[in-house]
């Protein structure tokens, strides 16, 4: 029976808790990592995930792994719990997303402060329209926390190159999953990173990466990509 291969079980379990609250059936796929820039961390694992509003999170845990295996947020967390070490059933052909090029290039950084704001910021506009509409009219809350998704809620311009838009569905991924840590516990500031065409916020505890929209890719369900 093949294992799981994660040792950082704490790190995995918080990242699978909550993406569980999202969606418990929500596929993970674990991929062995190189080490070759950190040789005395020893083997890594990530394990990324797709948020119901298309932002991947992965966040990066002690062990060697599987080598590349897509499972059940589910079941990986309940097998976690137990103490299992039992890699759950596999369901490669259900991830179903390109990931991002390995690497990628910081812009700039941003407090944690400030995403925290930004988020909080638009909490407060879907409650206040879901409550007294728009201009005097009823509004959907689904078209509105679909319209905050979309918001860009901060745009940083590198000092050659176009300006990075950085949507609002980036900065609620950070938060939902998380990434910023604990209130009041100091950390390095997030950043924010571009690799190829996807736009990313590298945080104390986790990246979360959107694919720019003009630049999406469309890939046949069959396939599972290995970049």
């Amino acid at each position: 029976m093949a294992a799981h291969g994660l040792v950082g079980v704490a790190d995995a379990g918080a990242f699978l808790v909550r993406l569980a609250r999202l969606d418990r059936s929500a596929p993970v796929r674990l991929r062995s990592t190189e080490a070759a820039h950190r040789p005395d961390a020893g083997p890594r694992t990530a394990l990324w995930a797709r948020l119901p509003w298309g932002v991947l999170v992965t966040r990066e845990v002690a062990g060697p792994g599987p080598g590349d295996a897509t499972v059940s947020a589910g079941e990986l967390l309940s097998v976690l719990s137990q103490a299992g070490e039992a890699l759950p059933a596999r369901r490669d052909a259900e991830w179903r997303w390109p990931l991002p090029p390995a690497g990628g290039t910081v812009v700039e950084t941003v407090t944690a402060a400030e995403l925290t704001r930004l988020a909080d910021a638009a909490a407060g506009t879907l409650r206040e329209v879901s409550a007294g509409g728009l201009s005097g009219r009823a509004v959907g809350q689904r078209v509105v926390r679909d319209a905050l998704l979309d918001h860009v809620a901060l745009v940083v311009t590198p000092g050659s190159g176009r300006p990075v838009e950085v949507s609002q569905r980036l900065v609620q991924a950070v938060l939902r999953m998380g990434f910023l840590g604990p209130a009041g516990v100091d950390g390095p500031d997030p950043r924010v990173c571009i690799s190829g065409h996807w736009v990313g916020i590298s945080a104390p505890f986790g990246v979360a990466w959107l694919q720019r929209v003009q630049e999406l890719t469309v890939m046949p369900i069959v396939n599972h990509p290995k970049g």
